[in-house]
């Protein structure tokens, strides 16, 4: 039976930033594309990944959808990179991706017939005048969104919410927040706008979007008539979501969709977490929230998630972060599950928010792979395992049939790895570890009173080691 974890891509692709989309009897997903060791964001050419709609296990790539070399603007460097890009199926049926390069303060359109590419330079988004948005010492455009409505009215979204300052031709401005203009057939000029549409820290007070304030990563959806505003918080870690009758006013703050470390879900954080980005697919009265985590001790290798969140025809319940999610079920308790698909992820010592590079701590574990980028080589696996650490996968079933379980481990370490039903949980197994370098396995007995439970792994002894896999036997 096939079935689909978190990462939902090959461990060896890092894909951020997720916006998912129904073309036809496919979904595909336009995102940001970081590179493993990379030492910024987004340093990688776009890559489209999609599935049948039926299937949500089928996920695959034709290569590289654009390169950031074909935008006029772009001038080598880490500075000039593609952030997060949308995509819509423009009303000439063409598919047209908008991103924008770097901070320079425009927003780029490419198009193709396909919606997976390959993606041509179309042109900048610009005033009637022809003058490219941004020219205008606006407040800075970023992470766009196209969005196009039942009437045919196209809007772009796009906006920052950080206190820093950016000097756009010379002139420095404050961000103040997300934005929406209405475009003319073209998808380039601007009819209208801006108009703004969601609070601030600047702006905040005393209204609901007070602690959950507007950052950047804009995404728009239409739901029962609704609009549907998911953004990411200036807490970062978090996608929200605003509401309004209308596509360009009056959003009312809804609620919290996931957070890359179950804050809102825990009283304490239950994943080393950093900025997320990400949107609603709307499949079949089904629905999910796309996220991405952090890998590699850093921000600038991430991984595209996705959880299935519940919705009352009004207002969606906060998602909790599963290895299963677009599963729809829990896993099955048979064969090998690599390391690397642990939903929860900390230290008993705590957890940190990977701003940028971030020198690895002793008492911290992290995601870190064997080969570089690019290898297309599935070698990613869970480095620096100690006495600390906390190992979370959620959920699995058939559990109650399981009599042995064995994990695959390589390092220098000595003692006990117990396996429980929660963090602080029945004790469903205890395995004797002893290893010196090489990788071994180790099995031992397993009993689960429950049918279907999460799986904690915790190590009691001395020394630290990789964890690589585990089995159910």
């Amino acid at each position: 039976m096939k079935q689909i974890f978190n990462p939902i891509l090959p461990t060896y692709e890092y894909v951020p930033d997720p916006e998912p989309h129904v073309f036809g009897d496919r979904i595909y997903v336009y995102g940001s594309h970081d590179k493993f060791g990379g030492i910024s964001f987004c340093l990688n050419d776009y890559i489209v990944y999609s599935c049948p709609i039926n299937d949500l296990t089928s996920w695959s790539a034709k290569g590289i959808s654009y390169k950031k070399r074909e935008d006029p603007e772009y001038k080598g460097g880490i500075l000039n990179v593609m952030f997060a890009p949308d995509c819509t199926k423009g009303l000439d049926g063409k598919y047209y991706l908008y991103y924008t390069l770097g901070f320079n303060g425009h927003i780029s359109v490419a198009v193709s017939d396909f919606a997976d590419g390959p993606f041509k330079f179309y042109g900048h988004v610009k005033y009637n005048d022809g003058i490219k948005l941004g020219d205008k010492k606006e407040f800075l455009q970023f992470d766009p969104a196209i969005f196009i409505d039942d009437n045919n009215k196209i809007y772009l979204y796009s906006g920052y919410g950080s206190k820093q300052k950016f000097g756009l031709k010379g002139k420095k401005t404050t961000n103040i927040g997300a934005m929406v203009y209405e475009l003319d057939k073209d998808m380039l000029t601007i009819r209208e706008g801006p108009n703004y549409i969601c609070k601030t820290i600047f702006n905040s007070k005393g209204t609901d979007f007070e602690g959950h304030e507007f950052f950047e990563a804009s995404s728009m959806r239409k739901i029962n008539n609704l609009y549907y505003f998911i953004y990411s918080s200036y807490l970062n870690h978090e996608l929200c979501y605003a509401y309004s009758e209308f596509p360009n006013k009056d959003f009312k703050y809804g609620g919290i969709l996931v957070s890359n470390c179950d804050s809102g879900l825990s009283d304490k954080k239950k994943n080393y977490y950093g900025n997320n980005h990400g949107s609603l697919l709307i499949l079949n009265d089904n629905y999910y929230i796309f996220y991405h985590r952090q890998t590699n001790k850093n921000s600038f290798s991430r991984q595209m998630c996705a959880e299935k969140v519940e919705f009352d025809g009004i207002h969606f319940k906060q998602a909790e972060m599963t290895s299963c999610g677009l599963n729809n079920k829990p896993l099955i308790a048979k064969g090998e599950y690599k390391s690397a698909i642990a939903c929860n992820l900390y230290s008993t010592k705590g957890t940190f928010f990977y701003k940028v590079y971030r020198p690895i701590a002793i008492n911290h574990a992290y995601f870190t792979q064997k080969h570089g980028d690019n290898r297309q080589i599935e070698s990613q696996y869970i480095k620096n395992v100690n006495k600390n650490t906390i190992i979370g996968y959620k959920y699995f079933t058939s559990l109650n049939e399981v009599k042995n379980i064995s994990i695959k481990i390589k390092g220098f370490a000595k003692g006990v790895i117990e396996v429980l039903d929660d963090e602080n949980g029945d004790v469903l197994s205890k395995i004797d570890i002893k290893v010196f370098g090489s990788l071994k396995e180790f099995t031992s007995l397993f009993l689960s009173k429950n049918e279907t439970s999460a799986l904690f792994f915790r190590f009691k002894g001395i020394g630290r080691f990789s964890f690589y896999s585990f089995r159910f036997l």
